[in-house]
């Protein structure tokens, strides 16, 4: 038994295209991107730490909710969704907002989410996605379900969705890729083992040496990718969905990742469980540094572009901050009527009592 673990794990060795030092270490399987696109994929991680690093200090003065911080895991995160195309639809967990904000999410929006009011949760027309889940894993059997419904209508889509190392815990994380699997949907499981779920170690999360090989039981492809190469997680995503929209069934992608930061900003203290050498060894392989060293190596960025798109993502966020703090303030009537299309009795009865009160 213990050989035939060791023959399967065997399997699933990191896929990487560039190292920590921006260097090339698989060129057979980069992808063929454009420099224009090359310098998109970095103007986005850019623009999407000055966001964590923008709503973190928002998040401290109160002017956000519920925050979960994203740094370190942008390659992850943007690498995946930049392989995507606007059919596709993306079932993100908490900490996706940066995947629906370029997927077409306003910012302003991300905000509003975060402050938990309804219009943050009302993807706009054209934007196939649906709002954050909060639920451990519960994206997981949507997505199945998603794919499903794309296959069946004949759509050259794939349906993406995200967890983390905890998440692969949850029984829909199973029951999901395994309906997927069955059915053949054009589905795409991505999770980000940033190695502690909350301040649970992944170690303890279960005896694989790897995720990806999850993906053997359930009888779809499985693939574990160096979560900072942002052109790895780029080619993994892009071969993902080309198998999904050929009819060749779903995949499981692992990426191996980090985040800086605390697990939400809801008091989590990370220091109480990680080690400042684990942190450290971690910020050798930022993504941002990495990418960087590897774009100025063939001459397509420089310091004074980023701190273009620095500016650019300051500006940005200080008008959506101030668009999302005008919007009209949440009403209790809203919440009840945007749960049901029709309203059970015992809620129209309050529907009616809160409306009495509101006009007062």
């Amino acid at each position: 038994m213990k050989r035939t673990i060791e023959n399967v794990e065997s399997q699933f060795e990191m896929f990487q295209i560039i190292n920590e030092d921006g260097e090339i270490v698989n060129q057979e399987a980069m992808p063929n991107l454009s420099d224009e696109e090359l310098k998109e994929l970095m103007h986005r991680m850019v623009y999407t730490r000055i966001l964590d690093q923008r709503s973190i200090a928002l998040n401290r003065q109160g002017r956000l909710g519920f925050y979960a911080p994203t740094a370190g895991q942008e390659a992850s995160q943007l690498g995946s969704q930049f392989a995507l195309e606007k059919d596709d639809f993306i079932l993100p967990g908490y900490r996706d907002v940066p995947q629906l904000i370029w997927h077409g999410l306003p910012l302003y929006q991300a905000f509003l989410f975060s402050r938990g009011h309804f219009h943050g949760n009302q993807m706009p027309e054209g934007v196939n996605a649906l709002s954050p889940q909060i639920i451990i894993g519960a994206q997981i059997t949507q997505a199945a379900g998603v794919a499903l419904g794309m296959k069946k209508r004949g759509k050259k889509a794939v349906a993406i969705t995200y967890t983390g190392d905890g998440g692969t815990s949850q029984g829909d994380f199973y029951e999901g890729m395994n309906f997927a699997g069955a059915y053949q949907a054009p589905a795409i499981f991505v999770v980000q083992n940033n190695r502690f779920a909350i301040s649970v170690p992944v170690e303890k999360q279960t005896a694989a040496q790897t995720l990806a090989q999850k993906a053997v039981a359930a009888g779809i492809e499985g693939i574990q990718v160096d979560g900072m190469d942002v052109l790895a997680v780029y080619a993994a995503t892009k071969d993902a969905r080309e198998r999904g929209i050929n009819g060749e069934g779903p995949t499981l992608i692992e990426t191996l990742t980090y985040r800086y930061g605390p697990h939400t900003m809801a008091g989590d203290d990370p220091t109480r469980y990680r080690t400042d050498d684990l942190d450290n060894e971690w910020e050798k392989k930022d993504p941002l540094v990495r990418f960087r060293k590897f774009l100025e190596g063939k001459g397509l960025w420089s310091e004074d572009e980023e701190n273009k798109v620095i500016d650019q993502a300051k500006e940005e966020i200080k008008a959506a901050i101030k668009k999302a703090d005008e919007q009209p303030k949440q009403k209790v009537t809203d919440l009840i009527s945007y749960m049901y299309e029709e309203l059970p009795s015992n809620l129209k009865e309050q529907m009616e009592e809160y409306k009495e009160k509101e006009s007062k």
